[in-house]
């Protein structure tokens, strides 16, 4: 499993500098890591691909 500190992390470009409610996410060869912006040492949400994807999928289905 890839550690937080060996990823490339990326926020929403929405994201504003005050703060607020962001994740950040990023990609490995197996997974996609999810973690909260405001709490980088915090816990890790990893998510095969398709999970990612079926998540994605549901969360912008009109």
């Amino acid at each position: 499993m890839d550690t937080a500190e060996h990823l490339t992390w990326f926020k929403s470009s929405r994201s504003g500098a005050e703060g607020g409610q962001c994740i950040e996410v990023a990609a490995s060869a197996g997974a996609v890591h999810v973690r909260d912006s405001k709490d980088m040492a915090g816990l890790l949400l990893h998510l095969s691909r398709d999970a990612r994807t079926g998540f994605v999928g549901l969360a912008t289905a009109k």
